[in-house]
């Protein structure tokens, strides 16, 4: 598994929010098809052939949003949401397999970042990237998609 320390630039981003329990989590997958038969009604959307995830979790439960990203936060519809993510140095990776071997990349990616001394940063979202030229492949199931997690500093 290949990790990497990156600093990302700010993000502005517009899409649906979702927040339950991890039991609950199985209805984000329907997410993704909502946002695409919904994304023409973005305004300012940019061309970067991304969807883009942030969340946060909490002990008990999480929050999830399928954004795309825009170039400036204007007439959000109805549903959704708009808003900026600042820029922020994050460890990241890519999972690649089944929606059931997520949580051992996740495990991974903690454990590397322990090993290495990074701290991760609970009060900054954390960033999953569905690049346009997956998609077919992750709605098979097939999932590939990077995975970045906040750091609160940036070691060399």
């Amino acid at each position: 598994m290949s990790i990497k320390v990156v600093e990302k630039d700010e993000l502005k981003v517009v899409g649906i929010p979702w927040t339950g329990t991890f039991s609950e989590a199985k209805s984000i997958p329907g997410l993704f098809r909502k946002m695409e038969d919904r994304k023409e009604e973005v305004s300012c959307l940019t061309s970067e052939p991304v969807v883009i995830a942030p969340f946060h979790s909490r002990e008990t439960e999480l929050t999830y949003y399928v954004t795309k990203p825009v170039g400036e936060i204007e007439n959000v519809p109805d549903g959704m949401v708009g808003f900026s993510i600042p820029r922020k140095n994050y460890v990241c990776t890519t999972h690649k397999g089944s929606l059931n071997e997520v949580e051992n990349t996740y495990r991974q990616l903690l454990t590397w970042m322990k090993e290495y001394g990074y701290e991760q940063d609970y009060h900054a979202l954390g960033l999953e990237i569905f690049k346009e030229e997956h998609m077919q492949q992750n709605s098979s199931g097939d999932l590939y998609f990077e995975i970045c997690l906040p750091v609160k500093t940036y070691k060399l």
